[in-house]
């Protein structure tokens, strides 16, 4: 098997097999679904609330986990993936996830082999987290 096959075979594996039948769609898609609005992230395996994301436009949001403040994220969309680089992050690099569907549910797989959280979008709503203003920065 060759390196990429083997990679490719990894990732399979790794991922529940509840969710095989996946569908990926573009960062440009999902994006659009949820542009303006305001979802709800939860763990695919357990149902527990990961945090709530506001979608300012294609390429800002505000994330707040629950019990904490708001962090504003800037969105990138490189080679397929959404990135989200947020104000508190330290090591100054992007969380990234590839978006897709399953059973028409909108969902996210974080990149990378060694983490293999899916999360499920729930909750879309039109209702802002009142957040302070965005930064100009």
């Amino acid at each position: 098997m060759t390196t990429g096959k083997a990679a490719i075979a990894a990732l399979v594996i790794a991922v529940p097999s509840a969710i095989e039948a996946q569908t990926r769609i573009t960062p440009e898609a999902f994006l659009g679904a949820v542009q303006g609005k305001t979802v709800k992230f939860h763990v695919y395996n357990s149902g527990m609330l990961v945090g709530t994301e506001e979608f300012l436009s294609p390429t800002l949001s505000v994330w707040r986990m629950e019990g904490k403040g708001c962090v504003y994220g800037k969105i990138t969309t490189p080679n397929g993936q959404i990135c989200f680089l947020y104000d508190d992050d330290e090591d100054g690099l992007p969380v990234c996830w590839w978006p897709f569907l399953y059973e028409d549910q909108l969902m996210v797989r974080m990149v990378g082999f060694s983490r293999t959280e899916i999360q499920e979008v729930r909750d879309i709503s039109e209702k802002g987290l009142n957040c302070p203003s965005a930064p100009i920065s």
